[in-house]
């Protein structure tokens, strides 16, 4: 290829492309004028590239064809102004829509756990039969409490991190798989339950519910949220509703739930922050416990307030539209 004769021969489209790019209104005309030489000028700087490379002249054409396809195709949005979206519409609508499922799983989790620290708690003698003397002396006395102090706070918060978002992504994936999700809930269920009962059948109740509310009623709300989205995304495969396929009623389910995700991944870290920080701290309990309300209740505060005007203002938490899957039209 010979450059000057190239450049030589297409110059003067470029100008016109860059005099079509300043503009701030085109007429009709100007606007398929402006498409058809955004589109000539992408393949010139493909020959340009593949052929004769000219740093100056590639790093020229890049940048008009960059400015062009911005005003054929419309700039996006500022990356913060997404995840100011994502905070005050999405994740709270995807989160307020899937109450009913997740206050039942709360419901059920907590009957489960209080009922279990009631029955054991009123008969330690069960305590006995589930762990031998030596090692529920441990546990009341130093493990349950040590557990909380046992690495540094980065480190521990990091872990509990973690972990909770694990439990609670395998949780909302497992959804789909009802018995799945329902067995993962019910086995941390029985572990609060079995655990508390302990620690009140050997008189330190005060020590348990000390170290565990000051995070566990942030976790506790991510996991409950986490288990009812898994069941909505389970329920739609069965139950689709009315003008829906299982796979539309699935996909849209699973989209919200991803959103969710995302989400609670800041509020575990927020419950991971507390429980490394805070539930060990030598604040007293009334004070850790007042922080572990706060954190709840400003969570579902929050939940409630963007929630519910988002839902009322018709927001689903599901993805825009031109993010979802596309559909072939039919009569």
């Amino acid at each position: 290829m010979d450059l000057d004769a190239y450049v030589s021969e297409h110059t003067a489209e470029w100008r016109r492309l860059e005099d079509l790019v300043a503009r701030r209104k085109l007429t009709a005309a100007e606007a398929d004028e402006l498409i058809a030489l955004y589109q000539r000028t992408a393949t010139h700087l493909s020959a340009v590239q593949s052929r004769t490379p000219d740093p100056a002249l590639i790093g020229r054409l890049s940048r008009l064809v960059s400015r062009a396809r911005a005003a054929v195709a419309g700039s996006s949005a500022p990356a913060w102004s997404g995840i100011a979206r994502f905070f005050t519409v999405t994740f709270p609508v995807a989160v307020y829509r899937a109450w009913p499922w997740w206050c039942g799983v709360a419901t059920a989790f907590s009957v489960i756990a209080f009922a279990l620290m009631a029955y054991i708690g009123a008969h330690p003698e069960l305590a006995s039969r589930l762990l031998p003397d030596d090692e529920l002396k441990q546990l009341v006395e130093h493990d349950f409490a040590d557990y909380y102090s046992e690495y540094a706070a980065q480190n521990f918060a990091l872990r509990v991190w973690t972990n909770n978002a694990l439990v609670s992504a395998i949780v909302i994936i497992g959804g789909i798989f009802l018995p799945l999700a329902v067995g993962i809930l019910i086995n941390n269920a029985v572990g609060v339950g079995v655990v508390g009962g302990i620690m009140i059948a050997y008189g330190r109740a005060d020590v348990f519910f000390g170290l565990i509310i000051p995070h566990g009623l942030l976790e506790l709300m991510a996991v409950f949220v986490a288990g009812g989205v898994g069941m909505r995304v389970g329920w739609s495969w069965i139950a689709p509703g009315r003008g829906r396929t299982r796979a539309q009623a699935l996909a849209e389910a699973t989209r919200e739930a991803a959103m969710v995700a995302l989400g609670l991944v800041v509020v575990l870290l927020v419950s991971g922050v507390i429980e490394a920080f805070v539930t060990p701290s030598p604040l007293p309990t009334w004070a850790r416990i007042t922080i572990g309300v706060v954190a709840f209740l400003s969570f579902l505060g929050y939940i409630l307030f963007f929630g519910g005007r988002a839902a009322r203002a018709g927001e689903t938490g599901d993805l825009d539209r031109g993010m979802r899957e596309d559909v072939a039209p039919s009569v």
